[in-house]
């Protein structure tokens, strides 16, 4: 018997790697989010799919640490200066979305006839939005940096603190009798405050000093059990206080974040992270019910119209009062108009304190799964659909940046055009500017513009990769173009752009490395400088003249690499990674 069963939970283990594997390789080839692989999976294996694998509670626990690994890496991510940075953004417009999203799904809710309890689980299922699609999708489209861009990341942030406060109260509210909620909600709040105390007090005491004396034994695998100790103590506390793991598990990555150790830690806890997270949403999907879903579907395309157009209508009217343009408003409204991870994790969370009826968590996961389906179409079309809705909004918006950058860029002539304002652009107008060269520069970062208007330099809103903007910086009358940008699909791009109306504009484009440096001159660069390699350069240069190497010799041999074209450096050990 022991051998069948045995047996049984390996054969279904088997089935789902197989599946997973074969469905998310089909959702890459269509740009489609693993984590909706993950929720078919879980649907076709599960007990109300072909029913392979029966719902445990053991797989539910096992899924629950999935969650309690992805708050503690969001904690690691999140910054403290990042959120002071976009204040405005992420307690202004962030904290009133969360709120109003949830208050107003909580009243239509009761309107209805669901309990209070009910109708808050359903309140912080709307309120939340996919931080793992939006962001992926806008990092791929190159609209991370944009006006909507940057309203998405910091209302995402929002809802990433709000999502804690859900995981306190759930438990808590579990526990609560009829329609008493005051005091529960106290309690759990205090204790919550009571878990990030202790969490916090033992960090400063203890993890800092442990992390420094770990670090210094020089050994991986201490360094990986120590942050394994780390984030489960941390969610033993807060298990201990009756509150959700994951609450631990996000007040400890954000303790860790502030320390020289996190990217590091991020590194090794990422394997673990991913695995457990993937059991998370094959377990969501083992819970969809389709006969349930089938019988539920009007109520399940009611909350569904209300998830998508509420709370695209929202975000776009609190954009609008707080005095942002039309087609950013749209843009960002589109961009968060879907339902998230976090909506699963309350969901899953509220399922197992039997805070809401298998019906109504049906009719949730249904809407849920709907709304991530076309999450990635709406962010993908963002700007063709904000064209349709406002066509000559969208106009006047590209004229007025267009307007602004002739403006400012009318009386340059024989200058130099800066295509990315982070730390090479910064360095590159420094030293333009000891020279008395003229230069302006195209950036998408609201906070680098700023600083760099503030300097007193040129520095304009504008995307690199629209020929529009290259013109309105003056590109038709600029000696030269420098691209510092990372991403080589950015800089091709550009280079795309400019070579298709000045073809002999010298553009030199600044490399990580030099593994696309074939790529980037097929494009069109003029020069390509691999970071790296000009890195290696130099400490030769220092090394040699260190030597008594007369400096002529020296120069000689450097320029004598550069000529090259860096084959000396690049296939000296082609059988080693760079390091």
């Amino acid at each position: 018997m022991t051998d069948t069963m045995t047996f049984s939970l390996l054969a279904g283990i088997l089935i789902i790697l197989v599946m997973v594997v074969a469905i998310t390789l089909l959702l890459r080839r269509i740009n489609m989010p693993s984590i909706l692989g993950y929720l078919v999976v879980g649907l076709v294996v599960g007990p109300h799919g072909l029913g392979f694998l029966p719902g445990s509670e053991d797989a539910r626990e096992l899924a629950e640490y999935g969650l309690m690994f992805l708050m503690f890496t969001i904690g690691l991510e999140f910054s403290l200066t990042k959120l002071i940075a976009m204040r405005q953004t992420v307690l202004v417009f962030g904290g009133l979305q969360v709120l109003i999203s949830t208050i107003a799904t909580v009243v239509i809710s009761l309107l209805v006839g669901l309990t209070p309890h009910e109708a808050i689980v359903i309140g912080g299922i709307v309120a939340m939005s996919s931080t793992a699609i939006a962001m992926k999708q806008l990092t791929d489209q190159l609209e991370i940096n944009s006006r909507h861009g940057m309203n998405a990341v910091g209302i995402l942030l929002m809802q990433d603190i709000a999502v804690i406060l859900f995981l306190i109260l759930i438990p808590t509210l579990a526990g609560s009798e009829g329609h008493a909620i005051t005091i529960p909600l106290l309690k759990a709040l205090g204790k919550g405050a009571i878990a990030i105390g202790i969490i916090f007090a033992i960090g400063h005491w203890v993890l800092r000093p442990l992390f420094g004396e770990v670090a210094r034994a020089h050994s991986r695998e201490l360094f990986t059990l120590t942050v394994l100790l780390v984030v489960l103590s941390s969610a033993w506390i807060s298990h201990v206080l009756g509150i959700s793991i994951a609450l631990g598990a996000f007040v400890a990555g954000i303790m860790l974040g502030e320390t020289k150790y996190r990217h590091q830690i991020d590194v090794d806890i990422r394997p673990f992270r991913d695995v457990l997270l993937g059991l998370f949403f094959v377990t969501v999907g083992m819970m969809i019910d389709l006969e349930i879903i089938l019988e539920a579907w009007p109520w399940i395309l009611l909350l569904l119209a209300g998830l998508i157009i509420g709370k695209f209508l929202l975000i776009m009217l609190l954009a609008l009062i707080l005095k942002q343009d039309k087609v950013t408003a749209v843009r960002t409204g589109i961009v968060l108009a879907q339902g998230g991870e976090f909506g699963f994790a309350v969901l899953t969370l509220a399922l197992a304190n039997n805070m809401i009826t298998p019906l109504y968590g049906q009719v949730a996961l249904g809407a849920l799964l709907i709304s991530m389906t076309l999450a990635p179409v709406f962010i993908r079309f963002n700007k063709p659909i904000a064209a349709a809705l406002l066509p000559r909004a969208v106009k006047i918006d590209v004229d007025e940046i267009s307007t602004d950058a002739v403006q400012a860029a009318a009386k340059l002539k024989d200058h130099i055009i800066i295509c990315g304002y982070g730390r090479v652009g910064q360095s590159i107008a420094h030293l333009l500017e000891q020279e008395n060269i003229p230069f302006s520069v195209l950036d998408l970062d609201p906070a680098r513009i700023q600083k760099g208007q503030v300097a007193g330099r040129h520095v304009i809103y504008g995307d690199a990769t629209h020929d529009e903007m290259l013109e309105a910086a003056g590109v038709d009358r600029a000696k030269a173009v420098v691209l510092t940008y990372i991403d080589i699909h950015t800089a091709c791009k550009t280079l795309e752009q400019i070579r298709r109306e000045h073809p002999d504009l010298p553009v030199l484009v600044r490399s990580p490395d030099d593994s696309d440096l074939a790529e980037l001159q097929e494009c069109g660069a003029t020069e390509v400088i691999p970071e790296t390699l000009e890195a290696s350069l130099t400490l030769v240069m220092h090394l040699l003249l260190s030597m008594n190497i007369p400096m002529k010799k020296v120069l000689r041999t450097i320029e004598s690499a550069r000529a090259d074209r860096y084959s000396m450096l690049r296939y000296s050990f082609p059988e080693e990674n760079e390091q």
